[in-house]
C-alpha cells in the first residue's frame, strides 16, 4: 500500500511535471479512496485479488476527485504502482490508458468493467 504521503508526494510532482492546480480538495475523501482497496469485513478481503484493488483505487480516486486537479492522472499512476509493488504492470498504448481513464471519469465504465480492462491489459 502506498503512503499518504507519498501520494501527496506523487501528485505534487503530476501536477508539477503536467501542470494543474496543486493541492487537496477533501482529504476524507482521499484518504477513503485510498483505503477502500483494502478493506474488509469479517476479516476477509472485500477485494481479494491485485486486480480488483487496482480497479477499486483508481476508480475511487477518479470519482470522489479529492484533489483540486489531476485526478485522473494522479487515479492512473497509483493503480500502476499498486501492481508494479506486486510484480504487475498495465500493457497498454497511450490512447487505450487515455479512454481507459475519460471512461471511469465520464462513468461510462463500471468497477467490474475496470477490473476486466486491467486484467485483460495485465502483464507480469
Amino acid at each position: 500500500m502506498i503512503s499518504f504521503e507519498d501520494v501527496l508526494n506523487i501528485h505534487e510532482f503530476l501536477i508539477y511535471k503536467f501542470g494543474g492546480t496543486h493541492g487537496i480538495r477533501d482529504e476524507s475523501l482521499l484518504k477513503s479512496a485510498l483505503s477502500r482497496p483494502f478493506q474488509t469485513f469479517d476479516q476477509v478481503d472485500l477485494y481479494k485479488s491485485h486486480v480488483e484493488k487496482a480497479a477499486a483505487l483508481i476508480e475511487s480516486i477518479v470519482i470522489n476527485h479529492p484533489f483540486i486537479d489531476g485526478n485522473k492522472r494522479t487515479g492512473y499512476v497509483l493503480m500502476r504502482l499498486y501492481l508494479m509493488e506486486n510484480n504487475l504492470d498495465i500493457s497498454a498504448n497511450q490512447n487505450e490508458k487515455y479512454e481507459f481513464v475519460i471512461s471511469i471519469a465520464s462513468g461510462i465504465r463500471s468497477y467490474n468493467q475496470i477490473a476486466e480492462w486491467i486484467q485483460s491489459h495485465l502483464i507480469e
